[in-house]
């Protein structure tokens, strides 16, 4: 069980550090700067990453909101939950606070001021989307990717494939999302980076809770009925 939650601390650690790093450290650059679409394919880059090196360890959740669903979907068991998602929570605090150092390297850096990759709604949402909007694209998100997640593991589903269906299907997901919350689908990782932003991003973490929570139930119960071996 130590390993497993050693295992989830170091993936989420990892994503944070690699996903929210590249928004804070290089989506800006000036002609040079990744924009959107690196920091979606870095997203993806550190699922499909992580999904080869601890997948046979922990199964790679990551995110609280995958624990869940998998729990709920009946793939998980409801005694390591909890420690999942200490783990997965405090491995991405420790990856934003990596982040948070190598930033400060930057004169005149503020992380309170940056947004420090946060996840938002209204006035911090990137292009303005209402909480209505954020709410209902965080549940949708999530729910798409638990039956990815479920679907590229089921024992019928083709060998080898899932971390790269995962990894893809997270990449695909902040394409679309990005501008609307910043992109969540993970209250880890929404966690990690508020605690830095101190201020607002604080205020509105709990939509970043609430809607993946019941969009990963809502795929899972869908996967379960779709996915079943009999009609």
């Amino acid at each position: 069980m130590k390993r497993k939650m050693v295992a989830e601390f170091i993936g989420t650690f990892w994503l944070v550090l690699g996903g929210c790093g590249s928004a804070v450290l290089a989506a800006n650059i000036p002609g040079v700067g990744i924009g959107f679409a690196g920091v979606a394919l870095a997203f993806g880059l550190t699922v499909v990453t992580m999904a080869f090196a601890l997948g046979h360890i922990s199964g790679c959740h990551l995110n609280p909101a995958v624990s869940i669903g998998l729990c709920v979907g009946g793939r998980f068991e409801k005694k390591e939950l909890m420690p999942y998602i200490i783990s997965q929570v405090l491995g991405g605090i420790a990856g934003a606070g990596i982040l948070y150092i190598i930033a400060n390297g930057f004169t005149g850096f503020d992380a309170t001021l940056s947004g420090f990759a946060s996840n938002g709604f209204g006035t911090h949402s990137p292009l303005g989307f209402n909480m209505m909007a954020g709410f209902v694209t965080e549940v949708v998100m999530t729910m798409m990717f638990l039956i990815i997640i479920m679907g590229s593991t089921d024992e019928r589903a083709p060998k080898g494939f899932a971390p790269i269906a995962i990894g893809l299907g997270l990449t695909l997901i902040h394409l679309i999302s990005i501008p609307v919350t910043n992109t969540s689908v993970n209250p880890a990782r929404s966690t990690a980076v508020a605690i830095y932003q101190g201020g607002w991003a604080l205020k509105q973490l709990w939509l970043f809770w609430l809607a993946p929570v019941i969009g990963a139930i809502l795929g899972a119960y869908i996967y379960r009925y779709i996915g079943a071996k009999k009609d």
